[in-house]
């Protein structure tokens, strides 16, 4: 009764983990992976040395310099209050980040045990839990989230809360059908069997195996979540002044796209930048989670 117990831990996460010893081969025959990863790799250091690596104060104004094309003193150029605008653009960049990454951890985290508990027990669980999602999802995601931030006050704790509430019930459907498949498969009636739990039972041997199309879109995710907390910067709903956030600092340069393009494209570009890593990541987990991906 071991055997399918074995065999299906080799199907997930588990596996792909197992087998990392061919890592090496892994990243030479998935590029997609090798290039978002170093590109969230340099904007996660962007991020963690922003102080050091900006070279100028992001939010000390300079009224001799207002407005300034870029030049080789200021290599992006000045806003209309005479900021540096590369300056403000990395210190932007752990703010967003962190709104990216938080909104996708904790939905992920409560749709996971939540996406379990349906899955697994079904019946009135199963109802009560699905209900609960369909009321969420009745709500248009953007506005669910104005209309909590517009409560709640504008602010980066609110708006991950915020996204938190609208976000969870993708992860929670995505693991509650992965599961309804997966319990009853052979390996999960050997652990019954066996006389394990539930809760080993769901932690243990299904739970590693049905996580990997989460995690894909968690990398998705994250870049939706940062395009999210960037649109509601451009409102004014999010990160506020004097704090740098990408939204906010497009928004603060609509007023002068003739005189002073520069203060909203290269934020803009950043957006780009994230999202082009992200997403590749994204694909490369994809190419290297799916069964028989992560052989060498």
């Amino acid at each position: 009764m071991s055997t399918p117990l074995v065999t299906a831990e080799h199907t997930g996460l588990r596996g792909m983990l197992r087998s990392a010893s061919g890592g090496r081969s892994i990243l030479r025959r998935n590029p997609a992976l090798v290039v978002g990863g170093v590109l969230v790799l340099v904007m996660g250091l962007v991020a963690v040395f922003s102080n050091q690596i900006a070279p100028y104060d992001p939010i000390a104004q300079d009224w001799n310099n207002i407005l300034q094309a870029p030049n080789a003193q200021h290599l992006l150029g000045t806003d209309n209050f005479g900021r540096d605008v590369l300056s403000r653009i990395i210190s932007a960049t752990p703010l967003d980040l962190q709104v990216g990454v938080l909104s996708v951890l904790f939905p992920f985290l409560i749709g996971i045990v939540v996406g379990m508990l349906s899955g697994y027990y079904g019946g009135i669980v199963d109802n009560v839990i699905m209900r609960l999602v369909d009321v969420v999802i009745a709500f248009p995601f953007m506005v669910l989230i104005i209309a909590i931030i517009a409560v709640m006050g504008p602010g980066l704790q609110n708006a991950v809360i915020a996204i938190t509430v609208a976000s969870w019930i993708i992860y929670a459907r995505i693991i509650r059908g992965e599961i309804l498949v997966a319990k009853n498969l052979e390996y999960v009636m050997a652990a019954k069997t066996l006389g394990y739990g539930n809760l080993r039972i769901m932690a243990i041997h299904i739970l590693p195996n049905v996580i990997t199309p989460a995690i894909v879109f968690a990398a998705v995710d994250v870049v939706l979540n940062i395009l999210v907390a960037s649109s509601l910067g451009f409102l004014g709903l999010g990160v506020q002044p004097p704090q740098a956030e990408w939204g906010a600092l497009i928004s603060s340069g609509r007023g002068f796209m003739t005189t002073g393009w520069w203060i909203s494209t290269f934020p803009g570009i950043a957006i780009v930048i994230a999202g082009v890593g992200f997403a590749l990541l994204a694909d490369g987990l994809a190419d290297l989670l799916r069964p028989g991906g992560f052989k060498s």
